[in-house]
C-alpha cells in the first residue's frame, strides 16, 4: 500500500539564482488546466481507499497559486484521498505569496503542516541569492499562519552562500530558533547545473565560503539546535520531539510513495519513475489518457539495499539491523561487511543499540559514507 504523495506545483513568480526544480515562470502559463490534469492524474493512480499517511504540496511555489486555485486543488485532492486527523498534509510556502485569504483556504481544506522557505533573515542575502521576499514577511506569513491555527510550522535555511560569513548564519539561526517553530531544516547551498549560480561560477563571479567555513557552519547549526532542545532526527533536518516530518521520513525509510505532476518523482511497487517534465508535454500526455512517466525503471533487490543504506543513514538513528534481517533476508554486516568495516576504522560509523548510524564526525563527510554503499555488487 502507498500512503505517501508528492505533488508538484512548477509555476513561480520568481526564479531563485541557486533552483534547479522543475520550474517554470507563472506569467502566461495555463495553470488552470495543469491543475486539472493534476487531478486527473491523482485520481488514475490511486485508488486505495486507506488514510494517507502523508501528503505533500511542494513546488516550484505551489502559493503562487491564487486562492481560487488553491482551493480547486486542495479540493481535488480531498477527493482522491482519505485524509483524515492523522494525516500530515504539508503545503510549501513562499512568505512573500502567502496571503490571509490563502492561509483561510489552506485551513479550509485540511492542510496541517506548512513549510516556509525563508533560506535567510539577512536581506542582502535573499537578495543575493534572488529571492522575492525579506525578512519582514517571514514575521508576517508566521504570525498570520497562527493567528489561523497553524502550529506544525517548519522554515528551511541555507548555508555557506555567496559572501555570507560565520557571523551571517549564527544570526539567521538565533533569529529562526526566536519563532519557536517545531521543525527547521538546513542545507548547504549546492550550486548546480542551469541555475543562475552555476554560471557565475563558472565565470569566476561566485564568491562562496570555504570548506572550513561551510562546516563550522553546520557545526554551529547543530549546536544551536541542541542548546534549544531541537533534535537533529536527519542529516539536515531538526524538530520537537513528535514534529519529525513525517513525509521526508518516508523517503529516508525507503518506503513507497506517489509522484504528482509535471517533473515529479515517485516509488511505487518496487519501481523508481519520474514524470514528463515540460508544463504543456505533462498537460498533453494526461488529456490523451497516458500516465504522464518520462523514465521508470524497477528497483533491483541489491538495488534496494543500497539505497536503504544511503538513504536509512541519513537518519541519527540510523539503520536497524533487524529491520535490515526482515526487510532482506540477510545480515546487514555481511552484506555490506568491506564499507561497514571501512567507514567504522575511519571514525565515521559505529554501531549503536543494534543501530548501524553515523557518528558526528560522519555528518560531516555523509555523501562520502553513503557513496561507499554504491556499485558493490
Amino acid at each position: 500500500m502507498t500512503s505517501a504523495a508528492y505533488i508538484h506545483i512548477p509555476f513561480c513568480h520568481h526564479i531563485c539564482h541557486y533552483c534547479d526544480f522543475n520550474k517554470v515562470f507563472m506569467k502566461n502559463q495555463p495553470v488552470d488546466r495543469y491543475i486539472e490534469m493534476l487531478i486527473r492524474e491523482m485520481e488514475s493512480a490511486h485508488k486505495e481507499s486507506e488514510p494517507m499517511k502523508s501528503i505533500f504540496v511542494g513546488g516550484g511555489t505551489p502559493t503562487a497559486l491564487d486562492a481560487e486555485q488553491l482551493a480547486k486543488l486542495c479540493e481535488g485532492i480531498s477527493r482522491v484521498f482519505n485524509i483524515n486527523e492523522s494525516t500530515e498534509y504539508t503545503f510549501e510556502a513562499n512568505p512573500g505569496d502567502l496571503s490571509k485569504e490563502k492561509i483561510n483556504v489552506l485551513k479550509a481544506h485540511g492542510v496541517n503542516r506548512l513549510s516556509f522557505g525563508v533560506q535567510s533573515f539577512n536581506d542582502r542575502l535573499l537578495e543575493k541569492i534572488g529571492r522575492n521576499h525579506r525578512t519582514e514577511d517571514v514575521y508576517r506569513s508566521i504570525r498570520e499562519a497562527r493567528e489561523e491555527g497553524f502550529s506544525n510550522i517548519s522554515i528551511d535555511l541555507i548555508y555557506a552562500l555567496p559572501e555570507q560569513t560565520l557571523e551571517d548564519f549564527e544570526d539567521t539561526v538565533d533569529r529562526a530558533l526566536d519563532l519557536d517553530l517545531p521543525h527547521y531544516s538546513g542545507y548547504s547551498l549546492i550550486v548546480e547545473p542551469k541555475t543562475v549560480f552555476y554560471n557565475l561560477m563558472r565565470k569566476g563571479r561566485l564568491p562562496l565560503p570555504g570548506e572550513d567555513t561551510e562546516a563550522a557552519m553546520y557545526d554551529l547549526l547543530m549546536e544551536k539546535m541542541a542548546s534549544k532542545g531541537i533534535h537533529q532526527y536527519e542529516i539536515s533536518n531538526f524538530s520537537k520531539h513528535g514534529y519529525e516530518s513525517l513525509h521526508n521520513l518516508t523517503y529516508w525509510n525507503n518506503e513507497s510513495y506517489y509522484g504528482f505532476g509535471a517533473g515529479a518523482h515517485g516509488y511505487v511497487n518496487g519501481i523508481r519513475y519520474s514524470n514528463i517534465g515540460p508544463v504543456s508535454k505533462y498537460i498533453q500526455a494526461v488529456e490523451e489518457g497516458k500516465r504522464p512517466v518520462f523514465h521508470e525503471a524497477e528497483v533491483t533487490r541489491f538495488e534496494s539495499m543500497e539505497e536503504e543504506m544511503f538513504l536509512g543513514l541519513r537518519k541519527t538513528e540510523g539503520v536497524a539491523l533487524p529491520t535490515f534481517k526482515e526487510k532482506f533476508h540477510e545480515e546487514l554486516d555481511h552484506v555490506f561487511r568491506e564499507p561497514l568495516k571501512d567507514m567504522t576504522t575511519r571514525g565515521l560509523l559505529e554501531l549503536h543499540h543494534n543501530r548501524v548510524r553515523l557518528t558526528k564526525e560522519g555528518r560531516f563527510l555523509g555523501n562520502e559514507v553513503f557513496q561507499s554503499f554504491l556499485g558493490l555488487n
